[in-house]
């Protein structure tokens, strides 16, 4: 008997087919995972089987079987039916159409359902992290209630954190937390929305366990979408492959992951470049902070780095290395402790720690910056955010051939790319937003691109699609290229030359070959993915 089917599931946006009639059962405690490209539909699924608001399907029906305890009306798992609930009373089995029951049921059903979703960091902001976990516990004493969320946060690799400040975690700590809360709620089903799609290779794989030993080894019942596909394989009992809102492959993990990476193309090969001369120049430069729980933290401690002109340059590490505090003190946003940052604006070198518009005011207009925690204009459709919101003044007809050029150029088909310029930001999925993202750093042609974490939400397909239309900007535009990455078989493809931090230093700069040679153990397992 499945604990979940999905019968002829079809669901229409604004006329537009983004599921297309799926038929999906799913065991209890097994796995499914859900792969595919970004905008393949994973993610509409997701809220779907959560019973999100505006997610009901178009056409087709969401079946559940579960035990109903006829008396208190708590919900679990069909293998539950016959055992005594907590009031007493032994549960019955009931099928039930999900979207189509009474409200009081829905309810119970949607209680009992644990969910993880791309990019959201849901905690009570000023509580600590042991706090965070203890008001998802429910129906335990307060003594059981603390072993369980100490347990839970060892679990999640989180007992160092456990009386900081919800608000003063990184975002992969964050993400951490919200898992062990998600746990605590000791759901029927589990649901995970690409849970580790932006993270680095380390914080990911202290969740992928996680999931492992928290959710798959007890038995709960999980759909996990990915477009990474060792996480499939790793993680899931059975796949389905969506294209477009179709299922085009279901089966092993194995055998539906190898048909889906035979499908991405390699990147283009492109002759070596011949950068120019220097353009940005840091030297001795230093970020010194205090912290009440660590005392001083040396996020970058005395970097020196000269790139090129028209040079794609890596700076590659793990969590925590100093790379994402670096990019912001070469853009402007963070303030250094000590030393030199310039950038050079036709034959002027500008001093990027000088304030005001003769000193980094001058160059900002010719840097662009595509932050990790990106955001869109919710309240502007696609081509707004390409166009009117970034202060790019076009007449209407050029706007909307460049716009549709520049997402072509970061991987949306010409007619996709066209259909999507009326969208808003909420009516794409994370992937699709994420290169939208790019997409307005890349539209106004600074003279220096900062992409942080760029590939984070990127299927395989698109990253090589990004990487090629990265060699493409540089080549006709002559732009220059700083990439931070956890992601060193992108860097590998994407750039010239690389630079390997730890521990806010920099420890080698050269071929990004040579830079993998100097990978400790460690690094080389969390920054090389698996094939």
């Amino acid at each position: 008997m499945s604990f979940i089917e999905l019968k002829n599931v079809t669901k229409t946006f604004d006329g537009v087919e983004i599921l297309k009639n799926l038929n999906v059962k799913i065991e209890e405690g097994g796995v499914l995972g859900i792969l595919g490209r970004s905008g393949s539909g994973k993610s509409v699924l997701i809220n779907m089987l959560r019973g999100m608001k505006d997610y009901r399907p178009t056409e087709g029906q969401i079946i559940y079987t579960v035990a109903v305890c006829p008396s208190c009306f708590r919900v679990e798992a069909p293998s539950y039916q016959g055992n005594k609930c907590g009031c007493g009373v032994n549960y019955e089995l009931k099928k039930v159409d999900f979207w189509n029951c009474d409200r009081f049921t829905f309810a119970a059903i949607k209680r009992r359902i644990s969910i993880m979703l791309q990019r959201t960091f849901a905690l009570y902001e000023d509580d600590t992290v042991i706090d965070n976990v203890l008001k998802s516990i429910e129906g335990h004493d307060e003594e059981e209630s603390t072993y369980m969320a100490i347990d839970l946060l060892d679990m999640a690799q989180m007992t160092h954190r456990i009386t900081h400040i919800a608000r003063d975690l990184s975002g992969g700590e964050k993400q951490r937390v919200v898992l062990a809360r998600q746990i605590a709620k000791e759901p029927m089903i589990f649901l995970a929305d690409e849970p580790t799609g932006t993270l680095d290779p380390k914080t990911a794989e202290a969740i992928h366990q996680a999931l492992i030993e928290g959710v798959k080894n007890q038995g709960t019942t999980m759909v996990i979408t990915s477009h990474w596909p060792e996480v499939m394989k790793k993680l899931s009992d059975h796949v389905i492959w969506l294209e477009k809102g179709k299922i085009i492959e279901k089966g092993d993990p194995e055998t539906v992951v190898k048909k889906f990476m035979d499908q991405v193309p390699l990147p283009e090969k492109t002759e070596e470049f011949k950068a120019g001369g220097p353009i940005i120049k840091i030297e001795g430069v230093k970020k010194h902070y205090y912290s009440i729980e660590r005392g001083v933290v040396k996020a970058v401690d005395g970097i020196n780095l000269v790139v090129d002109e028209g040079e794609i340059f890596g700076v590659v590490g793990l969590s925590g290395a100093g790379k994402t505090t670096l990019s912001r003190i070469l853009y402007g946003l963070t303030e250094p402790s000590s030393g030199m940052i310039e950038v050079r604006l036709g034959e002027q070198w500008i001093d990027m720690t000088e304030k005001g518009p003769f000193g980094r005011g001058r160059v900002k207009p010719y840097l662009g910056i595509l932050h990790q925690e990106y955001s869109l204009y919710p309240h502007r459709n696609v081509l707004g955010n390409l166009t009117e919101a970034i202060s790019l003044d076009l007449p209407a007809e050029f706007a909307k051939m460049k716009a549709a050029y520049v997402l072509n150029a970061v991987g949306f088909d010409e007619t996709y790319a066209g259909n999507i310029l009326n969208k808003f930001p909420e009516e794409l999925s994370g992937g699709e937003r994420h290169r939208v993202a790019l997409a307005q750093v890349l539209i106004k042609e600074p003279n220096v691109v900062i992409l942080d974490e760029p590939t984070g939400t990127m299927d395989p397909m698109t990253r090589v699609q990004v990487t090629d239309s990265i060699h493409r900007a540089r080549e006709e535009l002559n732009q220059t290229f700083l990439i931070i990455s956890h992601d060193m078989d992108f860097v590998l493809d994407v750039c010239d030359r690389a630079t390997l931090m730890r521990g806010g230093k920099i420890l080698k700069t050269g071929k990004p070959e040579e830079i993998v040679d100097d990978l400790n153990p460690t690094e080389k397992e969390k920054m090389l993915t698996e094939d």
